[in-house]
C-alpha cells in the first residue's frame, strides 16, 4: 500500500490530542511546527516557557535543539572543505596538532560519524564532575592531550561522541579565526532568514526570547537544570520551530552547500565490517514505519528536541520540550503516526518479562533484564532500563525513539549476544550477588593522566563512589551486581549519568564504563587504601 498524507479537517484535532497532556500553564510543556510540501499547517505551544514567570511556550521561541546542532556544524567544516582549506578525510591533528597520539589518522569524516573511537570527553566530564559544573570547552579539548587510549580502533564500530564534535569545532574555529557561532550565523542562519537561531554555549547565558530547561525531581517537582558544561557545535543551539521548519523546507533543495556537500552529510557511513551506521555527517538516514526518514534529534539534560523530515510524503517536523519526562521523539512518531496512511504496522512490545544478568568477559559490558508490568525492560552499561520492543526474530531491540542504535540482543541457555552494528559480543547469564560488600576495596584510586581521583567508602548508607579533580566532582551510590561488578547511578538528578564498575581480581584497581564512554582505567594509591 503507498503511503498518503491524510487531508481532513480533523487532522487538527487528531495532533491537539497528541499535545492535550501538555495542553496547561502550571508545567513546562512543548512546542511544534508541521509542515507538508513546505507549507506549515500546524503549529502550536503548549505548557509554559519558564517555571518562573506566566509565559506559554510558543513555535516562535527559541528552544534548545541539542545534538540536531551537529549537522549543521558538519555542514560549516564541509564548507571550508569546498574551499579547499580543509578535507573531509584531513587526519584530527592536521587541525589539533596538541592531540595524543594514540588519536592521530583518525579522519574529520570518522568524527563526524561517530566512528573514530576516541574516548568522549563530554561523557568524561558529566562522569567525573556530574551536570552542573562550569567546563568549559577548551578544558574538554584538553582532555585529549592526555588521554592515551581508545574505546575502539576507528572505523570497526559506532559510538555516539560529543568529544569528535568538541574537536570538530575547535578545527574550524582555528580554520576561520571566529567562533562557530559567528560561522553558523554569517553563512548559513542569516542567508535563509533563521533570525531566531543562534548559539547559546551556557545554560545561565542570558537569550531573549528563550525558554528554560527544566528537571523533574523525585519530590514530584521541576527545578532548573542545565548540562552547566560550556557546549557549541556538539549541541549548542537553540532555536525556534518555526524556524526548523525554514530548515528543513530548504533540505529539500539546499542553497548552501554543494551538491557533493549534501550527498556526503546525507551517505550513512559504513563500518569495516559492511555495516551501514545509518549516519552522515550529522544526519540519521533511517525509517521509520517503511517510511523513510531524515532526521537527527536531540537530548540535553532536562529537555530534548526531534527534527525529521519524510520525503516521500513530503512531511517535516520539529519538536522540543523544555522538560525532562518528556519525549520529543515519541511527540514527531505519534504525528506520523497520526498524518500517514499506509505505515507498516509497529513493532510488538516485549512482554516476557525476564530478569536475568549477562557480562561479557571480553569487554566488561553488562546487560540486565528485568521487567515492570508486564512489560520487559532492558538496561546496558549501568543505563536506566528502557522497554524493549520484540525484533520478531526471537531478539530484543531498543523502541522506535531509539531505532538508530541498531542494537539487537538475544538470550539462550545461560548465554546473550549483545549485537551493535553488526559487531556481535557474546556474554554469559550470571547469579547476581545483592549482598556483596565493597569490603578492603575501600580506599582512594588515581585515574593516572586523566588526572582524577576515586574514593570508594561504605557504611550505613551503603556503598558509594565519589570523584575529584581540579574541576569538582560527582558521588554515584553503588549497587552490587557481584562481588566484582557493581552498577554507579548518579545521586544528582539526571539519571543518564550510569555506569559499570568492575574490580581487578587481584585488588589492583578497577574499570569504569558507562553509556558513550569506554572503560577508564583506576589504579589504588599505594598507602592510602583502607
Amino acid at each position: 500500500m503507498a503511503m498518503t498524507l491524510v487531508r481532513d479537517a480533523a487532522v487538527e484535532k487528531e495532533l491537539d490530542r497528541i499535545f492535550a497532556p501538555y495542553d496547561q500553564c502550571e508545567k513546562p510543556g512543548t512546542a511544534v511546527a508541521v509542515a507538508v510540501g513546505g507549507t506549515p499547517i500546524y503549529r502550536k505551544g503548549f505548557g509554559l516557557a519558564n517555571m518562573d514567570l506566566p509565559v506559554l511556550l510558543s513555535p516562535a521561541m527559541r528552544m534548545r535543539i541539542g545534538s540536531t546542532t551537529k549537522h549543521f556544524t558538519s555542514l560549516a567544516y564541509m564548507l571550508l572543505c569546498e574551499e579547499g582549506r580543509a578535507g573531509i578525510d584531513d587526519p584530527v591533528e592536521r587541525h589539533i596538532p596538541e592531540i595524543n597520539k594514540v588519536a592521530h589518522g583518525i579522519t574529520m569524516r570518522q568524527l563526524m560519524g561517530h566512528i573514530g573511537g576516541l574516548r568522549d570527553s563530554m561523557s568524561l566530564s558529566l562522569l567525573l564532575h556530574g551536570n552542573g559544573t562550569p567546563i568549559a570547552e577548551r578544558d574538554l579539548v584538553a582532555y585529549y592531550e592526555v588521554i592515551d587510549d581508545l574505546d575502539f580502533p576507528a572505523g570497526t564500530a559506532w559510538s555516539y561522541n560529543n568529544g569528535g564534535y568538541i574537536l570538530l569545532t575547535a578545527a574550524i574555529e582555528r580554520l576561520t579565526g571566529e567562533t562557530l557561532d559567528s560561522v553558523l550565523e554569517r553563512r548559513i542562519f542569516r542567508p535563509l532568514g533563521m533570525k531566531d537561531t543562534l548559539m547559546r554555549r551556557w545554560d545561565n547565558q542570558f537569550v531573549p526570547n528563550s525558554a528554560a530547561l527544566h528537571m523533574l525531581g523525585k519530590d514530584g517537582r521541576y527545578v532548573r537544570d542545565g548540562l552547566g558544561m560550556e557546549i557549541s557545535g556538539a549541541g549548542g543551539l537553540v532555536s525556534s520551530m518555526d524556524d526548523m521548519l525554514i530548515w528543513l523546507k530548504h533540505l529539500d533543495a539546499p542553497v548552501i552547500g554543494s551538491n557533493l556537500t549534501w550527498q556526503l552529510m546525507r551517505e550513512p557511513q559504513r563500518l569495516a565490517n559492511g555495516t551501514s551506521t545509518g549516519y552522515g555527517l550529522g544526519l540519521i538516514t533511517g525509517d521509520y514505519r517503511g517510511a523513510r526518514t531524515l532526521m537527527h534529534g536531540g537530548s540535553v539534560a532536562a529537555g530534548n528536541s526531534q527534527m525529521i523530515k519524510l520525503p516521500d510524503v513530503g512531511l517535516d517536523i520539529s519538536v522540543a520540550v523544555n522538560r525532562s519526562d518528556a519525549s520529543a521523539v515519541d511527540l514527531a512518531n505519534q504525528i506520523i503516526d497520526a498524518l500517514v496512511e499506509g505505515l507498516n504496522d509497529k513493532p510488538a512490545r516485549a512482554g516476557d518479562g525476564r530478569r536475568a544478568t549477562y557480562v561479557s568477559s571480553a569487554s566488561r559490558r553488562v546487560v540486565r533484564l528485568s521487567e515492570h508490568d508486564g512489560a520487559q525492560l532492558l538496561s546496558y552499561d549501568g543505563t536506566p532500563p528502557m522497554p524493549v520492543d520484540d525484533d520478531g526474530d526471537g531478539g530484543l531491540q531498543p523502541p522506535s525513539v531509539l531505532s538508530y542504535l541498531q542494537m539487537r540482543f538475544t538470550a539462550g541457555a545461560g548465554r546473550g549476544t549483545l549485537n551493535e552494528f553488526g559487531n556481535a559480543d557474546e556474554m554469559v547469564e550470571i547469579e547476581p550477588d545483592p549482598d556483596a560488600r565493597l569490603g578492603n576495596r575501600v580506599g582512594v584510586y588515581d585515574a593516572g593522566a586523566v588526572g582524577a581521583l576515586a574514593t570508594l567508602t561504605e557504611n550505613g548508607d551503603g556503598a558509594q563512589l565519589s570523584f575529584r579533580d581540579e574541576h569538582g566532582g560527582a558521588r554515584f551510590r553503588l549497587e552490587p551486581i557481584t562481588d566484582l561488578i557493581w552498577r554507579a547511578s548518579y545521586t544528582g538528578a539526571f539519571a543518564a549519568i550510569a555506569g559499570i564498575l568492575t574490580f581487578d581480581a587481584d585488588g589492583g584497581g578497577f574499570w569504569i564504563a558507562g553509556n558513550r564512554l569506554g572503560g577508564v582505567r583506576f589504579q589504588v594509591l599505594t598507602g592510602r587504601k583502607n
